[in-house]
């Protein structure tokens, strides 16, 4: 993690638009060159943050990721920002839009559904638990691949998920009413099911998918 001093910051943020912000200030800086810089605050003396930066975490998971064929973005750098009492992460986007933005207008919702599903048991194939998986974090990339975002809250794990965490990861999933409601309507998400069915090993489809149709109904 490099120390980046006030001046350089400022310059760094010049012309920056804000898209997120909370009352103890800037939290997502679209920059000028098109790129990001997300900003993260200790939020207690004592948090494990202290140890393990979430704007460090932020780098860690996009190496991880990409070792696993994940799309996700691409860092360009990593800070400590003390006069203002913030880490700081500087990253190029993962192109694209996100499935909450396409869900309302895609010609082909149950396409998007099956792929969707298809890409969760990817994720969970390949050891990734993502406590904040939701549809505004899940990116459809120009290359028509599924991708993610915003991933400081993730972990990884050399082995397969649990059936557990797996059921766990979907119900972070259904707790938007919006995104549930888009999986199940008109098939009672049965794209969705299929798709993620799709992407597991045989000897594991009849277990999950069963306690995934218990978990939508």
């Amino acid at each position: 993690m490099q120390t980046l001093n006030h001046s350089s910051y400022l310059a760094l943020r010049e012309g920056a638009k804000v898209l997120e912000a909370d009352g103890s200030g800037d939290k997502v800086l679209l920059l000028r060159d098109g790129r990001y810089l997300k900003l993260f605050r200790r939020k207690r003396l004592l948090t494990s943050a202290l140890l393990r930066p979430y704007a460090r975490r932020f780098a860690h998971n996009t190496d991880a990721l990409l070792k696993r064929g994940i799309p996700c973005p691409t860092v360009l750098g990593v800070y400590r920002i003390a006069s203002i009492a913030r880490d700081a992460v500087y990253y190029s986007p993962l192109e694209g839009k996100t499935i909450r933005q396409l869900k309302a207008s895609v010609e082909d919702a149950d396409a998007l559904r099956f792929e969707l599903g298809t890409f969760i048991a990817l994720l969970h194939e390949r050891g990734v638990y993502f406590r904040s998986l939701h549809f505004g974090n899940v990116v459809l990339t120009p290359e028509h691949t599924l991708g993610l975002i915003d991933i400081a809250d993730l972990r990884c794990q050399r082995r397969a998920l649990s059936n557990g965490k797996r059921l766990r990861n979907f119900a972070h999933v259904l707790r938007y009413k919006e995104d549930r409601h888009w999986l199940l309507e008109r098939d009672g998400g049965t794209a969705f099911i299929e798709g993620y069915s799709q992407g597991l090993p045989a000897n594991r489809r009849t277990s999950l998918t069963n306690a995934l149709r218990l978990l939508l109904a």
